[in-house]
């Protein structure tokens, strides 16, 4: 099995949810520490553009966002599997709803606390990457973002009772969707502490959560990471869906990009469309031919 490679950095809570993911299958990983702001030349040589954190690489075929990145891993690697109670549909979409409705109350109240102390860098890079914020606002809003941020810990809290888990007595894939806004907060928000305390389920899961660790992380350079993938094969694409409502065909050049933030366009040639995943070849000098993945749900495909 070829390496694992995550390009991401610490603070990251998106890194966290796939760390977690890494921890769980209890896993041996190769960490490239990326830069928190743009730009990021290591990455985007390797992604074609897209900036978001964090991303997969397996030898010549680079992973983006963190639905497909533990997909991927899911099917890689079955067991411990992230979906213990059978719970495969509903934990996958419930990224949906921590990854817009839970993260981005807890984003604000991070971003709107601790504004006057942030490097104004990363404030630059944030107001254009962050378009649901308003940063003009945020300090007065913190009060309407804490009311948001307690009403879904609320909701994790309620789902806990009686479990040890989400689903049960095992963590998943949902628990570490529930658990990387919560896992920011504490990291970022002054109030965290104060807004969580009610939750007693909530609060005795989050240590069970971080006990799950981060698996075996070895330290890499980026310029190894480009070695893997100039000296690696991608793998073959899966095909076209002929019944795709896009009408696209094998071989199309192809626009790849988010369709919340971060919508930084990726250029290729389609190899895979499927109903969850589309697949683009590309080449850079930096790193040679490699085939980006993404999700289905939550990215636009438009003919180049």
């Amino acid at each position: 099995m070829p390496d694992l490679i995550l390009h991401h950095f610490d603070l990251s809570p998106f890194a966290e949810k796939v760390r977690l993911v890494l921890g769980l299958k209890r896993l041996s990983w190769h960490s490239v520490e990326i830069p928190m702001v743009m730009p990021k030349p290591g990455l985007t040589a390797l992604t074609g553009g897209y900036r978001k954190t964090p991303v997969l690489q397996i030898g010549a075929d680079v992973y983006c966002d963190t639905r497909l990145i533990a997909v991927t891993l899911e099917s890689l690697y079955p067991s411990p599997t992230l979906f213990p109670a059978g719970e495969r549909g509903i934990s996958l979409a419930l990224t949906a709803w921590s990854d817009r409705s839970f993260f981005e109350p807890g984003a604000g109240l991070s971003m709107g606390l601790n504004k006057r102390g942030l490097p104004r860098e990363v404030i630059e890079d944030r107001k254009a990457f962050f378009n649901f914020m308003d940063f003009d606002s945020l300090e007065t809003d913190v009060p309407h973002l804490t009311t948001q941020f307690r009403a879904h810990a609320d909701l994790v809290d309620q789902q806990l009772a009686g479990r040890r888990f989400l689903f049960g007595e095992a963590p998943g894939w949902g628990d570490i969707n529930a658990y990387f806004p919560v896992w920011m907060a504490r990291a970022n928000v002054p109030t965290a502490v104060n807004i969580l305390a009610p939750f007693e389920r909530l609060l005795a899961w989050e240590v069970r959560m971080g006990a799950i660790r981060h698996g075996d992380r070895m330290p890499m350079t980026a310029g190894e990471a480009h070695d893997v993938a100039r000296h690696a094969t991608p793998n073959p694409g899966k095909g076209i869906d002929a019944a795709d409502a896009l009408g696209l065909q094998l071989g199309d050049h192809v626009v790849v990009a988010a369709d919340d933030y971060g919508r930084d366009p990726v250029a290729g040639e389609i190899i895979t469309l499927n109903l969850h995943e589309v697949a683009v070849r590309r080449f850079d000098p930096a790193v040679g031919t490699v085939v980006v993945h993404f999700p289905r749900i939550g990215y636009r495909i438009a003919k180049a």
